[in-house]
């Protein structure tokens, strides 16, 4: 069977494909930022996310032949020494040790001029960064249960009534001072 075989193949051959990648990871890494197109950033994603889950891991081990292990690992991947230097240096990996994944963010641009190429930015996120914080959905119930039903039909009749009470209750034209001075608390004050 097929199943969960599809990768990105961005229309080379694999060790393209592998060089392409570890080329664009060893940039992110140096600039933390770069623009390229965006189904390549989309292939990059999970790629260079894998990098620094090695060198997060590296960095939470006490063992030297583990962490050198996991730089190894890094290595054969990148493919750049300084790249992989930098990133598995103190400072870079405490950005991410507190994060649990997704320590890149893309964002699409407009297409190219030349070719009409969908562009990207893709970026490694900072450690104090928060994220997209999306908006609470609140359940819309189609079907209230029937006291609760109950209790808002019993809430509506009686703003009805109170309402068509007060529209058809006379309006009294007073002169004494007694009602002008009533109606003069009963006013908001204006500040």
């Amino acid at each position: 069977m097929r199943h969960l075989k599809h990768r990105h193949k961005l229309g080379v051959k694999t060790a393209h494909r592998g060089a392409l990648l570890a080329n664009l990871t060893a940039s992110l890494i140096l600039h933390k930022r770069i623009k390229t197109t965006l189904s390549k950033a989309k292939a990059l994603r999970p790629f260079a996310e894998q990098v620094i889950t090695l060198a997060k891991k590296a960095h939470a081990t006490d063992d030297p032949a583990r962490k050198l292990h996991f730089r190894r690992q890094a290595v054969a991947k990148v493919r750049d020494q300084e790249a992989v230097a930098l990133l598995f240096s103190d400072e870079r990996v405490e950005e991410f040790a507190a994060r649990p994944g997704g320590y890149t963010r893309i964002y699409k641009l407009v297409p190219r001029q030349g070719d009409a190429a969908n562009l990207a930015i893709i970026e490694m996120i900072d450690a104090d960064d928060e994220g997209y914080t999306k908006a609470k959905k609140t359940r819309k119930r189609s079907r209230r249960s029937g006291k609760k039903a109950e209790e808002s039909t019993e809430e509506v009749a009686v703003a009805a009534e109170e309402t068509a009470s007060a529209e058809s209750a006379p309006v009294e034209a007073s002169t004494d001072e007694s009602s002008e001075a009533a109606a003069e608390e009963s006013a908001p004050e204006k500040k």
